[in-house]
């Protein structure tokens, strides 16, 4: 089955970077695209970044744009979200997750619509 396991995540300094990773193993259905969010303590889940598999086009909230990237490197099946110039407000436990072909991803960022394949997270924490 899919699996998708995170790392890189730590504590920084504002104004700090981070690179996050997502090793994908497992699959049994193709990948119409990846996506990361992330959620805050007491706060709704929030989707930041969304990569689609064929093309590799990227999408962004108005929260992360020009800050964030998402990349990925199909020959290690590893995505990847490089976070610059980190904020107090990026605090949050950060999971990459997978849509199966087939499925819409332009929803990812409608709150309540759910992706197939969730990490278990890993936790950033900006001061």
């Amino acid at each position: 089955h899919v699996q998708l396991v995170e790392s890189g995540g730590g504590s920084v300094q504002a104004g700090g970077s981070l690179r996050l990773s997502c090793s994908a193993s497992g699959y049994e259905y193709s990948i119409q695209c990846m996506a990361w969010y992330r959620q805050a303590s007491g706060k709704e889940r929030e989707g930041v970044a969304i990569i689609y598999g064929d093309n590799g086009r990227t999408e962004y909230s108005d929260s992360v744009k020009g800050r964030f990237t998402t990349s990925q490197d199909t020959a290690r099946n590893t995505l990847y979200l490089q976070m610059n110039s980190l904020k107090p407000e990026d605090t949050a436990m950060y999971y990459c997750a997978s849509v199966f072909r087939g499925r819409p991803c332009g929803l990812l960022f409608t709150p309540g619509y759910n992706p197939n394949v969730w990490g278990q997270g890993t936790q950033v924490t900006v001061s």
